[in-house]
């Protein structure tokens, strides 16, 4: 998080109500809802998680145990046991 001076990107007049308020203090503006992003979305990380997650179920349905995935995919067996068991 990088910090900018209100003077460089406020109006005056906003300035000036927000010293109402709080001055001499750093504080902290959130983003909009729509704004946020869901992890992994942008990168694609989201999306690779869930294809694998996608081949382990269907791997499993297919007959593969549960030990040989968490070998295959170096994953624990209780994880492999969360992916297998999830909706």
């Amino acid at each position: 998080m990088k910090y900018v001076k209100a003077a460089t990107v406020l109006p005056e007049k906003l300035i000036i109500e927000i010293q109402k308020y709080v001055q001499g203090e750093t504080i902290y503006i959130p983003k909009q809802e729509n704004a946020y992003h869901k992890w992994g979305t942008r990168s694609g990380g989201r999306k690779q998680l869930d294809d694998r997650n996608k081949a382990i179920k269907d791997a499993f349905k297919n007959g593969t145990s549960i030990c040989q995935l968490a070998e295959e995919y170096f994953l624990s067996i209780e994880t492999i046991k969360k992916i297998v068991y999830s909706k």
